[in-house]
């Protein structure tokens, strides 16, 4: 049986880096229970602040000027290390300097499902983009750091930097994101379940393992 999950995420959301940790152990816990189950995830393109400069911001400025102050700022910052503690994911908001505009780190997850690389390589992928920001600090907008992540996944640093540099398929990234807002998506992140159920936020592996196995059941033939 087929499982396709559209995960729409954005990679400087941290909901949606916990949002993943919490899928990937659901996954975990159905694969170990049904092994013969083809597992597909789709990254989908989503931009919280669309007007990010291409150059990207100073971090803790644009979170005391969305939350009033860098003490409703750090008030934020706990609630999310807080909900992500049980999961043994650990933020290092502190080493954060830069807030990057996503288009490009986007664009290269785009790149490599376009390509058809294998769903493990997408994955890793995937982790090693919201890592880069979440818990080393690095500018995931800046054309070198992405070519650094694209060559410890596998890939030829000369040939990802250059297809990052030339920009290609930024429109098509641009207008994914888009048609994400017009079917009315405005949060993440948000899990489309075999186009059949969607989950919204980062619920519990738990919450999200039931979801899925809701969305086998109704796919399966009467």
């Amino acid at each position: 049986m087929i499982l396709t999950i559209d995960l729409v995420s954005d990679f400087v959301c941290p909901w949606c880096f916990l949002g993943k940790i919490r899928l990937d152990r659901a996954l975990a816990e159905l694969k170990a229970a049904r092994p013969d189950l083809d597992v597909r995830v789709s990254w989908l393109p989503f931009f919280l602040n669309p007007d990010t400069p291409a150059a990207g911001e100073p971090y803790r400025a644009f979170l005391d000027n969305k939350f009033g102050g860098p003490i409703k700022a750090e008030a934020v910052l706990d609630t999310v290390r807080e909900a992500a503690a049980g999961d043994g994911l650990e933020y290092a908001f502190e080493r954060i300097q830069t807030r990057p505009n996503t288009l490009r780190a986007h664009r290269l997850i785009y790149r490599a499902q376009a390509h058809g690389h294998k769903p493990a390589h997408i994955q890793a992928l995937a982790h090693a983009l919201f890592a880069a920001h979440f818990q080393e600090g690095r500018d995931i907008g800046d054309l070198d750091t992405l070519a650094d992540i694209a060559t410890a996944c596998g890939d030829r640093r000369d040939v990802a930097y250059e297809w990052l540099a030339s920009g290609e398929d930024t429109d098509k990234v641009k207008r994914m994101a888009a048609g994400v807002r017009r079917q009315g998506i405005e949060g993440v992140p948000f899990f489309i379940l075999n186009r059949r159920l969607s989950l919204s936020g980062a619920q519990s592996a738990a919450v999200i393992g039931a979801a899925i196995l809701q969305s086998l059941e109704e796919g399966r033939p009467s």
